[in-house]
């Protein structure tokens, strides 16, 4: 598969690329990722076409995430100390201006602790120790597979030989309550049911085999829960994706991306009405 070759054939199947290849999307005329599934879902193709045509620069906390991923599962760019306390001088900012145009994350010596500290805890979890045990899989493989004519893709963290999909993610909070809302705010019941339907696509995935996230806190003592979506959050998921598919499809097929849906009127949510029912 190459990026550039729109008149290459594409075959559906598991491929070993790089992240930067697969985030640039190599298949030709465009595919629809998870993440674009769930911004087409939760927003308005307008916005969605935005995003696709104007990637955002990373943040700091997505190089603390992609640090540990790369700890984690042991794949991914290298991670470069800048041992400097303050990254504010010239020649600092020239090297990590450097380190990131390599392809590498550069790290304050207390962000290199903190990775290595999440790293060693999520190793002393046994179910999370077992789940991304090295050789039990392979990290960061990317799924690319026509569903009715619309090209689909995901990227797995950890594809487990025995036929199961392991999620990595970090997070603020592991509360069952702030998991909740992080799962509900970052669509990953979608995400869940996007990689089950590549693993089904392409005969990859075990269907007695439960997608499992694994989930970190970025915070002392690093605290890790392993866990799944329930049923229902299950169909939420899929209804969801099943909105963003029928959206690509029609959006790419006439060439328009709208905005929101027109509002005349506008109501307050259903819960601030319920509490004024019989008042008018």
């Amino acid at each position: 598969m190459t990026a550039t070759a729109e008149e290459t054939e594409v075959i559906p199947g598991v491929y070993d690329i790089p992240a930067e290849m697969y985030h640039g999307d190599p298949i030709p005329g465009g595919s629809l990722s998870s993440t674009g599934a769930k911004k087409l879902a939760s927003s308005c193709p307008a916005k969605f076409k935005y995003w696709l045509d104007n990637p955002q620069p990373g943040t700091k906390a997505l190089d603390v995430g992609t640090a540990a991923h790369r700890l984690v599962l042991d794949d991914g760019p290298d991670l470069v100390l800048v041992d400097a306390e303050k990254w504010n001088t010239n020649a600092i900012k020239d090297e990590v201006a450097a380190i990131r145009a390599e392809g590498n994350i550069p790290l304050k010596r207390a962000e290199l602790d903190q990775v290595e500290a999440m790293a060693a805890a999520l190793r002393a979890d046994p179910e999370a120790a077992h789940l991304l045990a090295p050789g039990s899989g392979v990290a960061e493989q990317s799924a690319f597979w026509d569903d009715k004519g619309v090209w689909r893709r995901a990227r797995f963290d950890w594809l487990r030989h025995d036929g199961q999909i392991v999620d990595y993610k970090t997070a603020r909070s592991c509360r069952r309550e702030d998991l909740e809302r992080a799962f509900h705010e970052h669509g990953y019941a979608q995400q869940q049911e996007w990689y089950l339907d590549a693993g089904s696509a392409l005969g990859i995935a075990d269907p007695r085999m439960p997608f499992k996230f694994v989930l970190q806190e970025k915070e002392p003592p690093y605290l890790v829960v392993v866990t799944t979506c329930d049923p229902v959050a299950r169909g939420i998921g899929r209804h969801l994706n099943e909105i963003a598919l029928y959206t690509y499809a029609a959006c790419r097929e006439s060439g328009e991306w709208p905005g929101y849906t027109p509002s005349p009127v506008i109501g307050l949510p259903a819960w601030v009405e319920r509490q004024y029912e019989g008042v008018r």
